[in-house]
């Protein structure tokens, strides 16, 4: 029997062969993809793809080289496909990408939207991002303020998208798919809430308490300590402090921040209740405008995919071929297609650089309904 030195000789000088044969393969790809932008051909072609892996497959034995050999063509058959979108981008292929940069957004006499009620986060956010002196409104729910933008009452929208503690707002995410609206930029506020209800109110008094549901979620540690009060929804933590105001029966509290509470004339009866201290809520800035930054660092994009193995992890490789910083995944069911999904994702980069044209060319083709959602 062989010792462990001399076969680890034996692999070297195969692993040498192969690097020969492998340059040798991408030197053909290469001439492919020079046929392909020329000719104007896709450079996916999934049936002789598959049609290869099962070539491959048979000339092996085993079930585990099988799938081993299976395994090493598709990535030497996705490097093959990264080179050719190279190629393609390098040629002026990209297809179309209909977004303009601008020098900075164009805020002066914006009207801008933030749902809720005075006193609402939204509105601190809106503060926060176009100061406080901007030309704004608002409305009851985030689809009205997407339709706002949409409908040209309003140039911008503020809307939550995500909490260092709860998570993502589902219904933003999927209000992105469904107008044609776009992130021009985010800001991050801290989310301090408190117990707030009418003046003179004792705590032992409290039988129902009203809220946003990601705020009674986010306060949910100290809720449960009183798990006789009944906990009901509402579409703005603002609102809630109105109602409380509006209902004037001391059996009632909200879950608001200061602002909200002094804003509607309540007394916070207990502050700080956040599960997490540091408690924050990223917003973005939406506009109908298919406009970006230049010196925008972040993009947004979604896309579905067929509902097949491996396929989600071969839409992240363009990521990481390309040298792209992805920085966050979040996925959502398509409606009407039972167990199929959609995937949002944040990466770092700007519509400019090769290496993002390169990546959005490849995912474009490989990928269903991909759309830019912002650049920001």
């Amino acid at each position: 029997m062989a010792t462990l030195e001399e076969l680890r000789i034996q692999l070297d000088q195969v692993d040498e062969e192969m690097v020969h044969l492998f340059e040798k393969r991408m030197q053909l790809c290469r001439e492919v993809g020079e046929y392909k932008v020329k000719n104007g051909r896709r450079v996916l072609d999934r049936q002789r793809e598959k049609e290869k892996l099962l070539d491959v497959a048979g000339k092996v034995t085993g079930e585990f080289n099988k799938k081993g050999v299976q395994e090493l063509y598709e990535q030497l058959m996705s490097m093959s496909r990264k080179l050719q979108y190279q190629q393609l981008v390098e040629a002026g292929a990209l297809g179309r990408l209909p977004f303009i940069e601008i020098p900075t957004l164009n805020t002066e006499n914006a009207r801008v939207v933030f749902q809720g009620v005075e006193g609402a986060y939204g509105q601190a956010a809106m503060r926060e991002y176009f100061g406080e002196a901007c030309n704004c409104f608002h409305v009851r729910t985030f689809r009205d303020a997407m339709g706002a933008i949409e409908d040209g009452a309003a140039d911008y929208a503020v809307l939550p998208i995500e909490n260092s503690s709860a998570g993502a707002v589902n219904e933003v995410y999927d209000l992105l798919v469904e107008f044609e609206n776009y992130i021009v930029g985010e800001t991050i506020i801290p989310i301090a809430h408190t117990l707030s209800g009418l003046p003179g109110t004792k705590i032992d008094e409290i039988e129902r308490v009203y809220s946003k549901a990601e705020a009674l979620m986010q306060t949910s540690h100290f809720l449960d300590e009183h798990a006789q009060w009944q906990q009901i929804s509402v579409v703005n933590t603002a609102v809630a402090a109105q109602k409380i105001l509006q209902d004037r029966e001391k059996c009632q509290a909200a879950v608001c921040s200061a602002y909200a509470a002094q804003l509607y004339g309540l007394e916070v009866l207990v502050e700080g209740i956040n599960d997490e201290p540091n408690n924050s809520t990223r917003f973005i800035i939406v506009t109908n405008q298919k406009v970006f930054l230049k010196d925008a660092s972040k993009i947004s994009i979604c896309f579905e995919l067929p509902h097949e193995s491996g396929s989600l992890y071969r839409l992240l490789s363009h990521f990481i071929y390309n040298d792209l910083n992805m920085t966050k995944i979040e996925s959502r069911p398509v409606e009407g297609r039972n167990w199929e999904y959609r995937f949002f994702i944040d990466f770092e980069g700007n519509l400019e650089q090769p290496a993002v044209k390169n990546a959005i060319r490849g995912l474009r083709e490989e990928a269903r309904n991909l759309k830019i959602l912002g650049n920001y």
